[in-house]
Order: C-alpha cells, then structure tokens, then sequence
C-alpha cells in the first residue's frame, strides 16, 4: 500500500513485479488500489488495474489435461503481455502495438491470442476475488483483435485500413464514428451481464 500511497509509479510496478499481492486488505478493509485512490494516486491505481503477472500468461504456454497443444505459441506471449500491460486503451495504440510486430499481425497468431484473452477475462470474472476491470480490458483487447483479423482478411490496406477507419471523423464535426461504433459494440458483447462495471459504462455511455 505505501509504494501506492506514495506516487511512484515506479515503485508501484517493481512491487508487482516482486510479487506483491493486489488484493490484500489492510486493517481498515482497503486494497492497495483502493487507498491509493483515496489519497489521489490515480496514476498508481492505473499501474495497479492493469497490472497481469507474466507467469499468468505464461500457463496458456503449456498444454493444459488432454491438451496435445498449448493454447497460446511460447513466441506469442512476449508480444502479447506488451498489450496486455499497456495503460493507452485508445484502439488506435492497440493496433498500432498489433501492427509493429510481425508475430502478432498474423490471423492465426490473433485468433490464438483473442481467444486467450477470452479464457483470461472467463476466470476474472468466476476467481474468488472476482476483477471485473482486468475482465473487461482482456474482453475489449479480444474484440480489437478480432477486427484486425477481419481487416487482415478482407481489406487490400489491412491494419493500415483500419487504423484509417477508426481515425477518420465524419464530414460534420470531425467525430470518429467507427472508432465510437467498436467501443459500443464491445461493451455490448461483454458476456457477463450481471457486472457492475458492465452496467456503469451503460447507464454512462446510453445518453
């Protein structure tokens, strides 16, 4: 909690790294992310929200009971954990990190990974200590993914047509229609109607 409290984003994800639990409690019934928001350490409470140990992306790597394959190719876990941790939810970044490296712009490697994601948001939201904010993110990163197959499948210009649709903003007024109808379609595909975050973003976003 202290590294939190103090403002070190730094501090904050050596401490992650090191091992250093998210949801333990202190004496007042508060997580680290909790006090850190209390005292105004929003930077802090983002590290900690989108912080993903590695060695939990990494169990994906090893074929799991009758499992013959892993789910995901030991190549693709680097990459994919990059996105994962990344802070910048714009879609754009997200395609842009897809985009950069040679690995991930592959359909079969994106449906691999998407689906993955797909496994890691199921057990955030059924683990006792339910995530429902690291559920939502593995949900939204899949369903970017997911675009960026189509893309890659139908469109001459593949990740660079859709980095064009997601940018360009109608005639009117400049806003980015494409970009806004993604989003909305994520959060209405989140499989899990009964979260509070869930609901939240609807009651925000329905005006």
């Amino acid at each position: 909690i202290f590294p939190a409290n103090s403002g070190s984003k730094e501090i904050t994800w050596m401490m992650l790294e090191a091992g250093a639990e998210t949801d333990v409690v202190n004496s007042v019934g508060r997580t680290a992310a909790q006090m850190a928001a209390f005292v105004g350490q929003h930077d802090c409470v983002t590290v900690i929200n989108n912080f993903f140990p590695r060695e939990r992306l990494d169990y994906y790597t090893k074929p799991q009971g009758l499992d013959k394959e892993p789910k995901l190719p030991v190549k693709l876990a680097g990459p994919l954990h990059k996105i994962i941790t990344t802070t910048n939810m714009h879609p754009v970044k997200i395609v842009l990190l897809v985009k950069e490296n040679p690995l991930l712009a592959d359909v079969e490697a994106l449906q691999k990974c998407y689906r993955v994601l797909d496994l890691i948001c199921e057990k955030c939201m059924k683990q006792k200590d339910m995530n429902e904010v690291l559920a939502m993110k593995m949900h939204y990163i899949s369903c970017i993914f997911q675009k960026c197959i189509t893309f890659l499948k139908e469109r001459e210009d593949k990740l660079d047509g859709f980095i064009k649709s997601l940018l360009k903003g109608r005639d009117k007024d400049g806003f980015p229609v494409y970009q806004e109808k993604l989003i909305r379609e994520s959060i209405r595909k989140f499989p899990h109607c009964e979260a509070t975050l869930l609901q939240q973003l609807v009651r925000s976003i329905a005006p």
